[in-house]
């Protein structure tokens, strides 16, 4: 059995934060995880600045309201689905996911959540579980599966070394200099192709 699994932010969707960066006009929130690999340290910096200038989840909520899936990538996990097992993990919140992943016809999606106050501010992220993408991947390779894995960011190089096999997806620079033992792929179709040939590698194809 094989599992595909694959980052959300960056890799099918845009980014959320740099959306909402554009929109609110604060460059600040337009940080992510290609920049800041301390996932705890990044959220608790934009919980700040959400209290700072009196933002609410519902603007957010609103953003995310007007994205849709980036170019060809409902059509790639269509691809997928059909021949394999596919698993989204992301460091998003469920709180934002829903209309996307509705876009890109309900693919199974293991992320985190927020907590919010009565008056509907974020008080502060709740992590599923720390480094949550590798012990998802862990966890499948204990369940048998074969796990090919694909992602853009610092917070994806956990599941990539753990998998069976692992590349990038449109990745900064920045960040394949700095892990040079994942293969790099520019488009999704070239992510296909790898994780096709991994596939047939792995069953000994």
């Amino acid at each position: 059995m094989q599992m595909i699994c694959l980052d959300l932010e960056g890799v099918l969707v845009p980014e959320i934060w740099i959306a909402f960066s554009q929109r609110t006009g604060i460059p600040e929130l337009s940080r992510t995880t290609r920049d800041e690999p301390d996932y705890d340290k990044l959220m608790r910096f934009r919980i700040g600045l959400l209290k700072q200038h009196g933002l609410k989840l519902a603007d957010i909520q609103d953003v995310i309201a007007g994205m849709g899936p980036m170019d060809g990538a409902k059509d790639l996990l269509d691809d997928l689905r059909s021949r394999y097992q596919v698993l989204i993990l992301s460091d998003t919140f469920y709180e934002f996911a829903q209309p996307l992943m509705r876009q890109l016809g309900w693919p199974t999606l293991l992320c985190h959540r927020l907590e919010v106050d009565g008056e509907g501010f974020v008080t502060r992220h709740v992590l599923r579980m720390a480094d949550q993408k590798r012990h998802a991947v862990n966890a499948l390779r204990l369940l048998n599966f074969q796990v090919i894995a694909a992602g853009d960011s610092y917070n994806d190089t956990g599941m990539l070394l753990s998998a069976h096999a692992g590349f990038f997806i449109h990745p900064p620079e920045s960040i394949v200099a700095q892990f040079p033992q994942f293969p790099v792929t520019r488009s999704y179709a070239e992510l296909k192709a790898q994780i096709d040939s991994a596939a047939a590698r792995l069953r000994g194809g």
